[in-house]
């Protein structure tokens, strides 16, 4: 094997597979990545049995061939070279690293033990890369990142041929659910993994179009000659319809950024659970926190209200992620009776942000 490459590229293709595996396998066949050169560039592949990622990349081919090698050491190698391209070149049991001036040589291990790259499962449907890794960053963002909860450190897909994709995420105080256009093919309920799905959307957003590919047993993302594959969690989510804001008390319209400015300032004087508070006036909000070590702060906010006037409080850090969604647009705030959840959304629907509030001393 013999290729040519530009450094970022090839570096950016590696540092996204290792991101996409486990940090750490002690399996050294499964640690290393299969690099394949042909008339189409070079292909990289790992895999630890539970998720397979391919990724291409543009190359040079000299002389076609794979071989595998420890996967972190050439991605770090790669990422420090500071050379405009780099030749990757086949020099009896090494794989050397060559760039003008230095040169670096990596193990070749036994490709022929390495379990290979198990192809997509099926493919149900195709949606916008770009328009699909945005609102799934959002949604993802809610889900637990508590294994012990492992039903909850995922996202839930839904769509069907003549439905839209909905994604689902929680962590028992947040709810994010978003809906996009997609050209569905096929039922889809899958429960798949947050972290590596917003990783891999991350890498396809790159692509105008992405193709979904699930079955009972595993989900995946493919565009062009590359795929992201990984198996789904065996539990799921109830049904988000039933968190859905039936009653409400209070409807607030106003510009996200304004109050997530307001809430920000007001923050810094939050000690202990870090709460803030907002109470409705007329036509106005205001945002107020603090706490006997740190003093107290408060802000007026314009805005639309109607309904009732509650005070409810929430965690910093969950308000704070809420209105960060909608950035740039007027939110409105749809707020339930007691302590059931606020809902966060805008004219369009395409996205709802429910968060509980939280009951304060007194």
């Amino acid at each position: 094997m013999d290729l040519t490459a530009t450094t970022t590229q090839l570096a950016g293709t590696l540092a996204d597979l290792v991101r996409l595996l486990p940090a750490k396998m002690y399996d050294p066949v499964l640690a290393g990545v299969l690099i394949t050169a042909d008339r189409d560039g070079v292909l990289v592949r790992g895999t630890d049995r539970e998720r397979g990622v391919r990724l291409r990349c543009a190359a040079t081919v000299h002389e076609d061939g794979q071989v595998l090698v420890p996967a972190k050491p050439l991605a770090e190698t790669l990422r420090a070279l500071d050379a405009p391209q780099v030749r990757l070149v086949v020099e009896g049991s090494r794989l050397a690293v060559r760039v003008p001036g230095a040169r670096f040589a990596l193990p070749l291990l036994e490709a022929d033990l390495h379990p290979g790259v198990a192809e997509p499962p099926a493919r149900v449907g195709e949606v916008d890369g770009p328009e699909f890794a945005g609102l799934l960053s959002v949604v993802a963002s809610v889900a637990s990142r508590d294994d012990a909860l492992p039903m909850l450190t995922g996202v839930r897909l839904r769509g069907g041929p003549n439905r839209p994709l909905s994604m689902v995420a929680t962590d028992r105080y947040r709810l994010a659910i978003a809906t996009l256009p997609w050209t569905g093919e096929s039922e889809v309920d899958a429960m798949v993994p947050a972290a590596l799905l917003v990783e891999a959307a991350k890498q396809a957003a790159s692509a105008e179009r992405v193709a979904l590919h699930v079955d009972g047993d595993r989900a995946g993302l493919v565009w062009g000659d590359s795929a992201i594959v990984t198996s789904l969690l065996a539990s799921t989510l109830p049904d988000e319809g039933k968190l859905l804001p039936t009653t409400v008390d209070a409807a607030v319209t106003v510009d996200a950024d304004a109050l997530a400015g307001a809430v920000r300032r007001v923050g810094l004087f939050s000690e202990g659970p870090q709460i803030v508070q907002l109470d409705l006036g007329d036509g106005e909000i205001r945002v107020h926190g603090g706490g006997q070590q740190v003093g107290e702060a408060e802000e007026l906010v314009k805005a639309e209200i109607t309904g009732g006037r509650p005070n409810p409080a929430y965690q910093l850090r969950y308000l704070t992620d809420a209105l960060k969604a909608f950035a740039g647009k007027q939110v409105t705030l749809s707020i339930q009776p007691g302590r059931r959840g606020t809902m966060f959304t805008t004219d369009s629907g395409q996205l709802q942000y429910l968060v509980v509030p939280i009951r304060t001393q007194g």
